[in-house]
């Protein structure tokens, strides 16, 4: 199963989305839409809001009259944390008798409004954000909801902002123009990357990347892996005891292969062993210890650089796993790379004219192994100096 979070500002149009995936075969779970069934008439969250908001909040005919609950927590955070810790646990209960009726192979869309207030990305396999420009939302707003214009600015200033957003959406898809357009996105993204994605997941396939293509720095790399990062220490739990970005792509400036690398520090290869369902869940499988394009990931001889080896699953953003323990000559020399290429230009720009002319070179391979095996001596000769730079500036591994 894939669980795919999706949410966007009040006027983004999200619904539109939400509705184009849910016509692909997508199972839909509408947050809003389950606030309001746990709260109609005869139920016990109903009557739980009357006692704690009084009659006035009722209609006539004994339905929730919502704007007039709407008056009286907007703006009060004693006031919408009551009406929350009412209405919440309700809606949670729901959504995993939803959760636990869906098949094994489904696409399940959360559309959740206060995805990113509430902090719930981590819970997904992927994060979908809708974005629509703050005056078209307005627009929106006035004219399809007959929200007054004071009203529409103020609610759309309570929300998170694009920034907060961008920090967690794997996927932003851009809804200020014409349905049309925001459509054809979302039929490519469920052909292209949905489908693909809960069929590896749930066959615990990772996927594989065949050709070593060096592509320029990107400078959203980081915010990619620390949204990875967040994802896998949920799944790791206690037994995770840090997540580090490594590698390539976590040197600014350093052109690389447009895959991102993480370590998982545990305390033994027992823990790592012991949550390699938990990851796989979460979109992580695991891979052989040996692989074409990890060929040292298992390293018999001596025992205290033995590694766990997973890849994401996700075919829109490649990424390795190493799970390492604590304290180990592989976990140390992973994070003093990494440091002393952001300390050296000389060496960065040595390294990347090296993978560069190695890409070239094993372009027609079909695999990324040999190009891997290639790098090796490099790393042999570059270590020493390396650890040479460690001992004159007083590096530590993090604590």
């Amino acid at each position: 199963m894939l669980r795919v979070g999706l949410t966007g500002g009040i006027g983004s149009g999200k619904s539109t989305v939400a509705g184009r995936l849910a016509e692909h075969g997508a199972v839909l779970i509408d947050s809003d839409r389950l606030a309001r069934e746990v709260v109609e008439p005869g139920t016990d969250g109903l009557a739980e809001i009357v006692a704690a908001f009084g009659a006035e909040v009722l209609r006539a005919d004994g339905s929730l009259d919502r704007p007039a609950l709407a008056g009286k927590v907007f703006g009060d955070d004693a006031a919408r944390a009551t009406l929350n810790a009412i209405v919440h646990p309700r809606v949670g209960a729901r959504t995993a008798e939803l959760l636990a009726a869906a098949p094994p192979d489904a696409v399940v869309v959360h559309d959740i409004p206060l995805l990113v207030e509430n902090g719930l990305a981590p819970a997904y396999h992927l994060v979908v954000i809708v974005h629509a420009e703050p005056e078209q939302r307005v627009h929106r707003l006035v004219t399809a909801r007959g929200m007054g214009e004071a009203d529409a600015r103020a609610r759309i200033a309570a929300q998170a902002t694009d920034e907060q957003r961008r920090a967690v959406a794997d996927v932003w898809l851009d809804n200020t123009s014409t349905p049309d357009l925001v459509l054809a996105e979302v039929d490519a993204l469920w052909a292209d990357r949905l489908v693909p994605y809960e069929a590896n997941v749930r066959l615990r396939r990772r996927n594989v990347v065949r050709q070593a293509r060096i592509v320029p720095a990107d400078p959203t790399w980081p915010a990619q892996a620390e949204r990875l990062s967040r994802r896998i220490a949920l799944a790791a739990g206690e037994r995770g005891l840090r997540v580090d970005h490594i590698g390539s792509t976590s040197v600014p400036g350093l052109a690389a292969k447009d895959v991102i690398d993480l370590q998982l520090t545990v305390a033994s290869l027992a823990d790592a062993d012991a949550i390699a369902d938990q990851l796989a869940d979460a979109g992580f499988p695991q891979a052989p210890q040996v692989t074409e394009d990890n060929p040292k990931a298992f390293a018999p001889d001596p025992a205290d650089w033995r590694k766990r080896f997973h890849g994401a699953a996700d075919p829109g953003r490649n990424a390795n796993l190493h799970l390492r323990v604590l304290g180990s000559p592989g976990w140390r020399l992973a994070l003093l790379l990494r440091d002393w290429l952001r300390a050296e230009p000389e060496r960065r720009r040595e390294y990347e004219e090296l993978k560069v002319r190695l890409a070239a070179e094993h372009a027609a391979d079909g695999t990324t192994g040999p190009y891997a095996e290639a790098k090796e001596p490099w790393f042999d000769s570059a270590t020493p100096a390396a650890l040479a730079w460690a001992e004159r500036m007083g590096w530590t591994p993090p604590s």
